[in-house]
């Protein structure tokens, strides 16, 4: 009777529990914008890792949430000859949280493997700098490289911003209760200050009266490789009309395995389990 009785109060919690994973993911990330040359490339790809948690809704739906940790790079040095001369780079830590849906094409009740999408929304926050020719590290934002802040009353861009996750993948089950598969992601954001490069050059000296010359020296870096001198204010520095944004490609490895001990814990049929795959709570 007490065995009994500890099974019909962990009941809801455990059927709950059936359809709950952890999930990680470890691959690279990378930076889409206006210090690269190509949109997708594996060119200064930066290691990124998430942790997070996964609940079937039903056999095809699961509802997931990721926290992700990387870093995105770019080098005007490793881009064409337009941006060789313009000189610039930038260097960001990255810190994203996703929620997301994910559709999966097949069951895994009946089959061993399925091809998904998925899409949602999440939160990053970024914080871009570069390196002097000393070595010393400046974060760009305060700096107001573009006169973001004092130029005709143009706000400076916020560091912690709202994103669309959106992506697709496989995954394989290696038994009830571990997948693994492989997964591309993709970060649509809604500024094209991930890079701090957007749109003119300001003011030569409006930019070192308002800011200083350490803004001047960092808002232009052609001098650095003898291309010139500070551009004309209202020069093109960047292109404001496709936003930046960031990607990745990871390994994802997905686990049940600890909340089946509930029949254990309960007394219940020695612990066996249907060897089936898949989710076995969601099954009819």
């Amino acid at each position: 009777m007490k065995k009994l009785f500890i099974a019909f109060c962990l009941l809801p919690m455990l059927t709950v529990a059936q359809n709950f994973h952890f999930s990680g993911r470890l691959g690279v990330a990378n930076y889409q914008g206006d210090l690269k040359a190509k949109a997708i490339s594996l060119s200064q790809a930066k290691l990124m890792g998430s942790l997070g948690a996964q609940y079937d809704l039903s056999e095809h739906i699961t509802a997931r949430s990721y926290l992700t940790l990387t870093s995105l790079q770019a080098d005007n040095k490793k881009g064409t000859v337009a941006m060789q001369q313009r000189n610039l780079n930038f260097r960001s830590k990255i810190a994203d949280w996703e929620l997301t849906a994910q559709y999966s094409f097949f069951n895994l009740n009946d089959r061993w493997w399925t091809p998904y999408v998925f899409a949602g929304v999440g939160v990053y926050h970024f914080n871009p700098y570069t390196k002097d020719t000393s070595g010393k590290k400046y974060f760009l934002q305060p700096l107001s490289t573009e006169g973001e802040g004092f130029i005709n009353g143009a706000k400076n861009y916020k560091l912690t911003q709202f994103s669309v996750p959106v992506g697709f993948g496989g995954e394989y089950s290696l038994n009830e209760d571990m997948r693994l598969g492989i997964e591309f992601g993709y970060r649509k954001i809604f500024t094209d200050y991930l890079d701090d490069v957007s749109n003119n050059y300001v003011d030569e000296g409006s930019l070192f009266n308002a800011r200083g010359a350490k803004a001047v020296e960092l808002a232009y870096r052609g001098n650095e490789v003898q291309t010139g001198p500070y551009p004309a204010a209202g020069a093109r520095r960047g292109n404001p009309n496709i936003k930046d944004g960031y990607y990745y490609v990871a390994v994802t490895y997905t686990v049940r395995y600890f909340f089946d001990k509930y029949k254990e814990i309960a007394g219940l049929l020695h612990g066996k389990k249907d060897k089936r795959v898949g989710c076995p709570a969601s099954r009819q």
